[in-house]
């Protein structure tokens, strides 16, 4: 079969499938233009949903066992990898989709979740999308047209297009959803969003948001030597949507987000993370340009490091004339070895704001800062505690009232609190994640096209000036899995 043709077999099962996609799919361009799509059962309280994990292995273990803590019931399991078929599972992530399978060992079992929605229908009251990124909006928009709540992982897609039908249909058809970016579930952080938006450093001026990030190959010029594909892994279905590659265990299963085609980098895969209480806290609308430094960026692979700045308009919380958002990522002496497939590091320096933004304060693994008018707050997702400067700016400061509803750092069971109708959505439902992912996937095509300001017309999805780059905004999908209207 040639990469060009299209991957289903021709059997009056996969030309129902290639129906039943086309369908959703033209329905999920349609809901643009006012139609409303009421799902068959996404309504009412659940008391055990039934849930398919889309992506078994690796961090979708960890989706699927937490949403089952939370209450859910584990009807389906999907992954290209299965486990039972597998000569050999040394690798912990192809090792973590076996341990699955064993804990589950009941439960319905699909390479192809097209498959398990044709099949099992109104079985499955809710899904998570625990895929490469590239499949995520492929995924979670099939879910949500058949009715079906979605837990997403971060980015929550690969596209700016794709993120933003994702937030309209979850708006028309009225699913629960949430993105997989966990501390968003953190009281810490929810408090950190209203003492802000209260002025605690004043109206602000900067965001700075930084990660060590990639661990993984990033900078490489061309693919990998073609290995046979393993049996028990579907490689087909891996590469869906995307362009094709030959199969390499340098790409799958877990160097992928090193490949502009199937992952989004170092920015895509923590800034939904690490840039989450910045961006919250301000409610910005979406940004007038954004500009990248970078470096090792190639035709394949996003760049070693970088640094992104976003201009964003003034709004309530912000400095009269706006404020900028400054992202970095990377080791600043790093190469990337191809005898190895690895970064190599040349001390532990990585990419973080200058000392007089940190004034003083260690950067460590990730962090960010806010600074505004009156002083700074600095900021980590997973302590506790947050540090304002000067500290004389608490004097007199009349902290706020909750004004957003706890999770007790909880992001399945706050979902599943939706389902059962206990609060109206998640806080990272898609309405909310999707502008976020949009605005770092803004930032992902500016690393391709680095030391250019590139302005950004959210409204027409297009950068001024730039038609070269709208496939990025929209890519093509591959023959079989293609979108039409």
């Amino acid at each position: 079969m040639s990469h060009n043709e299209n991957i289903q077999p021709q059997s009056a099962q996969q030309s129902s499938r290639r129906k039943f996609i086309k369908t959703a799919s033209a329905a999920a361009i349609a809901t643009q233009f006012g139609a409303t799509y009421i799902p068959a059962h996404a309504f009412g309280k659940m008391e055990k949903p039934a849930l398919a994990g889309i992506g078994a292995g690796g961090k979708g273990r960890t989706d699927i066992v937490q949403s089952r803590d939370a209450g859910f019931h584990v009807a389906a399991l999907v992954d290209i990898v299965d486990a039972t078929k597998l000569k050999s599972v040394g690798d912990k992530r192809l090792k973590s989709m076996a341990e699955v399978r064993s804990t589950f060992p009941k439960v319905r079992y699909f390479a192809d979740y097209r498959e398990m929605f044709s099949e099992l229908g109104d079985k499955i009251d809710a899904v998570t999308v625990s895929t490469p990124d590239h499949h995520h909006f492929h995924a979670s928009m099939m879910a949500m047209q058949s009715g079906k709540h979605v837990y997403c992982q971060k980015p929550l897609t690969h596209s700016i297009w794709e993120a933003r039908m994702l937030a309209s249909v979850a708006r028309e058809t009225g699913v629960k959803t949430q993105m997989g970016n966990q501390a968003h579930a953190n009281d810490h952080m929810r408090r950190c969003v209203e003492l802000i938006r209260a002025g605690i450093v004043g109206k602000v001026k900067e965001i700075h948001a930084w990660t060590n990030r990639p661990i993984w190959p990033q900078g490489f010029s061309a693919p990998p030597p073609k290995e046979n594909i393993p049996a028990g892994i579907n490689w087909e279905q891996w590469v869906g949507p995307a362009p094709w590659v030959d199969y390499s265990s340098k790409i799958a299963p877990f160097a992928w987000r090193g490949w502009w085609n199937y992952g989004t980098g170092a920015l895509g895969d923590m800034a939904c993370h690490i840039m989450d209480m910045g961006h919250w806290a301000m409610m910005p609308a979406t940004p007038k340009s954004v500009q990248a430094e970078q470096n090792g960026a190639t035709e394949f692979s996003p760049p070693i490091n970088s640094k992104i700045t976003w201009e964003f308009g003034a709004n309530q919380y912000s400095a009269k004339d706006g404020f900028k958002f400054n992202w970095y990522d990377g080791y600043v002496n790093a190469g990337f070895d191809r005898d190895s497939w690895k970064l190599v590091k040349d001390g532990n320096d990585y990419n973080h704001p200058s000392e007089d933004v940190l004034d003083g304060e260690s950067f460590k693994d990730y962090g960010s800062v806010v600074i505004g008018e009156k002083g700074k707050l600095f900021f980590h997702r997973s302590r506790n505690k947050w540090l304002v400067k000067p500290s004389g700016i608490l004097d007199g400061f009349d902290e706020p009232d909750q004004t957003i509803h706890r999770a007790g750092g909880d992001n399945y069971g706050e979902w599943m609190d939706a389902i059962t109708g206990k609060v109206e959505q998640g806080q990272s439902w898609f309405g909310q994640s999707g502008p976020l992912t949009e605005t770092v996937l803004l930032g992902v095509i500016a690393q391709r096209v680095p030391d250019t300001r590139l302005e950004w017309d959210a409204g027409k999805m297009q950068i001024r000036g730039r038609a070269d780059l709208q496939p990025l905004i929209r890519r093509e999908y591959r023959d079989g899995w293609k979108i039409e209207i």
